[in-house]
């Protein structure tokens, strides 16, 4: 096998950090989406078909790359054209592009307001959604966010990949994957639209999470096998 190719370590760090960049912008980009945009928009209702299924190839689109770049022969690949520690960045670069052309091009539903819950209930769903934010920060807290934004990589930095039980992975597999489905469907204010881009993209999520499984399994041996022994739901407990 062909040594991986080589940069300035200057380009290296610049292209690491601007990938880490990206993946900020794009979250931004996405809660503005959600907030201003899901719900906020009109489509005369003969659409609804040609809507949906551009919405539905969008975030397919998304998901593909997703399970793509979790192949050993899709790395191979990135590593005969980049460093080896940009391998990491570069799937950063990709999925972050993606999330946000999903968001930019996402064609809206006709429906309208769905339902609003006033009052303490509507506090009550909005709970929901807060605490879909708090459990992405403790996850963010539990791992190192410069190595998932492929920035430690690039640095030379990275560690042995390990499994660590610790925070909301005690209770489990998958508390970033809970936080999202939290997120988008905890609004007391949900709209055709809105529910549509909740409904596609947690879809998503349940299909992913088997396939997100065997790859770890492969690449992580028994000792991811032991943990999901330990802990036995994937996003919510006792359900799924």
């Amino acid at each position: 096998m062909s040594a991986s190719p080589r940069l300035p370590s200057s380009a290296v760090r610049v292209f690491a950090w601007a990938g880490g960049a990206l993946f900020v912008g794009s979250l931004a980009w996405f809660v503005f989406f959600y907030y201003a945009v899901l719900g906020h928009r009109a489509a005369p209702r003969e659409i609804l078909v040609p809507h949906l299924a551009i919405d539905v190839l969008l975030f397919g689109a998304f998901a593909v790359h997703h399970s793509l770049f979790a192949r050993d022969r899709v790395k191979q690949l990135i590593t005969r054209r980049l460093p080896a520690s940009l391998e990491r960045s570069t799937y950063v670069w990709v999925a972050s592009l993606l999330f946000a052309l999903v968001c930019l091009a996402w064609r809206p539903v006709p429906g309208g307001e769905l339902y609003r819950v006033d009052g303490w209930p509507g506090w009550v769903i909005r709970g929901v959604q807060v605490f879909g934010l708090f459990l992405s920060y403790r996850v963010a807290s539990a791992l190192d966010v410069l190595e998932l934004a492929g920035i430690r990589q690039a640095l030379g930095q990275a560690k042995k990949p390990r499994i660590e039980v610790v925070g909301p992975y005690r209770w489990v597999r998958h508390p970033l994957y809970a936080a999202w489905i939290m997120f988008v469907f905890g609004s007391p204010d949900m709209s055709v639209d809105r529910l549509t881009f909740a409904v596609v993209s947690s879809a998503y999520i349940v299909v992913a999470i088997p396939w997100e499984e065997r790859s770890l399994r492969a690449s992580l041996g028994e000792g991811y096998s032991r943990y999901m022994e330990a802990v036995k739901w994937r996003v919510l407990p006792f359900v799924y």
